[in-house]
């Protein structure tokens, strides 16, 4: 019984495996984790074609040929009191060039470390304190290639005296209480990679869309499509998985990387996950797209019959022609879904009648086996019984012919008569009884 029922599962199981295309390639769990940037639920007809859109302009990779001019930093002065406040621009640095002042009065008595991008200190200096450098100062870093902007405000308060001298926070920024004539530094320091280093920034961008089926995790998706800003691309899976979704070319020169699946089946519903990695900037994003396939409504066609040869009417009537609107629905995909079902239907019962076979046979088998050990256990052989005929001599019978006066010399002369001895085969009969 075992061998059958094994048999029996290892045929279910390679009829499974046929009917599902496995393809299994993991995704990358050496990628830092994403933020989740949105969730959606998307719903669309098998045989359709749907894009996922995926778009981030801070993908978009743009060759640098301004000699690393994308990083800048400037210090600019806000005076005023009461919400009524004028800006002046103090100085600006790029990262590939020098710093310029603006002001002729401030050349010489203000400036920034020169190092600036190579150790991310972009403090500013200022020398011969006086009343009118009172105000709040602004930091302000851009990176253009990372559209990142980040702003450190530190407000300057003059004083004469030497006990006034002071730093503290007041709840929104640093406030830094100088002596007048004297040097100030406002601090100003971000060593984050992406201000103080340059990286080739076409390997540091990748996107890569993922597909988890039903009830996978995360972690056990399967990889669809690698695309780099160098150009590489890769995709994964069965080829008419690879020809059915698509990416556009020129995804990093317009930040558009949406996926395009076509022809959409039941089968490619569940989750797909779009990740968006630029390491130089420190982007990791990921959206999600909940994708759920439903089949679609059967079209109806309307037929027009027309009966040209209608039967005589009355002719008061107003003549017309009788029209028939025949409904024809188109289930061509049920019938398949049917004829499917009638297929695998029989497949099983074919393969419980060889089980039954099989079992059917062994069991005859094994009763016939048991029926010879009996029959060899109870042959005896009957030569090794000796049997006494001691008594039993060779006689030869004569016919003696005697008047008898009466029954009873007749009766005592037939009881002298002595019979010759009769061979039995006691084996024979043994092997009959023991047999039965």
């Amino acid at each position: 019984m075992e061998p059958a029922s094994r048999f029996f599962w290892c045929l279910v199981l390679l009829l499974q495996e046929t009917l599902v295309h496995p393809y299994s390639v993991p995704a990358d769990a050496a990628n830092l984790e994403s933020v989740v940037v949105s969730v959606l639920n998307v719903t669309a007809k098998a045989g359709s074609q749907m894009v996922l859109p995926c778009k981030s302009y801070r993908m978009v990779w743009t060759q640098d040929r301004l000699n690393d001019r994308q990083r800048v930093v400037h210090w600019d002065l806000y005076r005023g009191q009461y919400g009524d406040y004028s800006s002046e621009r103090l100085c600006d640095m790029y990262s590939a060039g020098e710093q310029r002042v603006y002001s002729g009065y401030n050349k010489g008595r203000i400036f920034m470390p020169d190092a600036a991008f190579e150790d991310g200190n972009f403090s500013l200096v200022i020398k011969d304190l006086a009343k009118s450098d009172q105000g709040v100062y602004s930091c302000n870093l851009h990176h253009h290639y990372c559209h990142l902007y980040e702003t450190v405000k530190i407000q300057l308060d003059i004083t004469t005296k030497v006990k006034g001298v002071k730093e503290y926070w007041d709840g929104e920024k640093a406030v830094i209480v100088a002596l007048q004539g004297s040097t100030v530094e406002l601090p100003c320091i971000n060593r984050n990679h992406i201000w103080t280093d340059r990286f080739d920034e076409e390997d540091q961008q990748v996107v890569h869309w993922d597909r988890q089926p039903p009830g996978v995790p995360h972690d056990r998706a399967d990889r669809l499509i690698d695309l780099y800003a160098s150009g590489e691309r890769r995709s994964y899976g069965p080829l008419f998985i690879r020809q059915k979704m698509d990416i556009s070319e020129r995804a990093f020169s317009q930040g558009d990387f949406s996926l395009k699946i076509s022809g959409l089946e039941p089968a490619d519903k569940g989750t797909y996950s779009c990740h968006l990695h630029h390491h130089y900037c420190g982007l990791h994003e990921r959206r999600i797209f909940q994708v759920s396939v439903v089949e679609p409504e059967p079209e109806t066609k309307v037929v027009n019959v027309t009966r040209h040869n209608a039967p005589a009417a009355d002719p008061n009537a107003g003549r017309g022609h009788n029209v028939i609107n025949v409904i024809i629905p188109e289930s061509r995909s049920h019938f398949f879904q049917q004829l499917g079902y009638i297929l695998a239907t029989l497949l099983l019962f074919i393969l419980l009648l060889i089980l039954v076979v099989l079992v059917t046979r062994k069991r005859r088998r094994r009763s016939f086996e048991y029926n010879m050990k009996k029959c060899d256990q109870k042959d005896m052989n009957l030569r090794e019984f000796t049997v006494d005929t001691t008594d039993l001599s060779n006689y030869k019978s004569e016919d003696i012919k005697l008047d008898y006066k009466n029954n009873i010399l007749k009766e005592k002369a037939e009881h002298s008569v002595r019979f010759p001895a009769k061979n039995i085969d006691l084996d024979k009969d043994f092997r009959k009884e023991y047999c039965k």
